[in-house]
């Protein structure tokens, strides 16, 4: 437990969170949206610092981050709760976990210990995963400035919902943004997630990128029915083209029935590639599909020359063509950050 380093007091012992953009305001004893900060006698405190659920070294390729240290390692972090309440939530045991569950669930690690464990296990970088890392911001925080320390590089897999303030503390110390946009109205994000107002979360990604110089990806799990419609799927790829520019990845992927949502077919493969005609049709260079093992859309081909310049199946990954960032065959800038060669 630690005091939160983003939130006001307000009288009455009250406090207002600042973390995300929910904003939630606290009486003293209570909890806000995500359950992972409280109000102790007119204070906000983290409760879930240094408190890890889950742990794994990954492929990058699996956050899913294509452009970004391609084929290397990175040491993947997750804790307790999330303030998004998503229907379909593959996570939804550790993300819609309480405090009280939280401390019989998870492990000890302090900052120190992880950047050690990271670089023990030989790992390329730290991501925070697998629950929405801004609702430990003060535990990522920590550890992401010890971490680029000791050479690693830094990823946040997140829902977007961290206030421009946060992303400010933190955007530092943070190389990489892979960022999900869930949908495209009002409706699906009130319906899905829970969530009143989301269009806060374009804002703060572009932010990421303008402000930060983040490198950042975008990932949309199609749902049949709910976000598969051209309108919605036309409106991300447009927004995506027009405000990150038209080198930025935009993964689309197969949802699969989970949670509340097991009533709900996976998505059809027609309805991906569908999708990334509409990516392509918007401007986008660079449109994957997710969850396909084997697809011809995992691979990426120089949009310059149509070579195969990276090939994966599944979480494998062959360098066929790169140079730096540029394609080696034509030299045309292909926006990968920090890939060999």
């Amino acid at each position: 437990m630690l005091e939160a380093i983003n939130y006001e007091k307000l009288p009455d012992d009250k406090v207002r969170c600042n973390t995300c953009q929910w904003h939630c305001r606290i009486n003293p004893g209570r909890f806000g949206v995500c359950g992972m900060y409280q109000n102790k006698d007119g204070a906000l405190f983290n409760l879930n610092y240094a408190k890890v659920s889950s742990l794994a070294v990954d492929p990058i390729e699996k956050k899913p981050l294509f452009h970004f240290h391609p084929g290397s390692q990175v040491f993947s972090l997750g804790t307790m709760g999330c303030n998004f309440n998503c229907k379909h939530c593959q996570n939804w045991e550790i993300s819609t976990a309480d405090a009280e569950n939280m401390m019989r669930s998870c492990q000890d690690l302090q900052p120190e210990a992880a950047v050690e464990m990271a670089l023990s296990y030989q790992a390329n970088g730290i991501a925070w995963t697998y629950n929405e890392p801004v609702v430990w911001l003060e535990y990522t925080l920590d550890c992401a400035k010890l971490a680029k320390k000791a050479g690693l590089y830094t990823v946040y897999v997140t829902n977007g919902y961290a206030t421009a303030e946060s992303l400010d503390i933190i955007g530092p110390y943070l190389d990489a943004y892979r960022v999900d946009i869930k949908g495209f109205s009002d409706i699906f994000y009130k319906d899905v997630a829970k969530i009143p107002e989301w269009r806060e979360i374009l804002e703060v990604t572009k932010l990421a990128k303008t402000k930060w110089n983040m490198h950042v990806e975008i990932v949309t799990n199609v749902i049949p029915s709910l976000n598969d419609d051209d309108k919605q799927l036309l409106g991300i790829a447009q927004w995506i083209h027009d405000e990150l520019g038209e080198l930025t990845p935009w993964h689309v992927t197969r949802f699969y029935p989970m949670h509340e949502m097991k009533h709900i077919n996976a998505t059809p493969q027609e309805t991906l590639e569908h999708a990334c005609e509409l990516g392509k049709k918007a401007g986008l260079k660079f449109v994957y599909t997710g969850n396909i093992p084997g697809h011809a859309a995992e691979n990426t081909f120089c949009y310059n020359c149509g070579k195969l310049v990276v090939e994966r199946h599944g979480y494998q990954t062959r360098l066929a063509g790169l140079k730096g960032s540029k394609c080696r065959f034509c030299g045309v800038e292909l926006n990968f950050r920090n890939a060999p060669g």
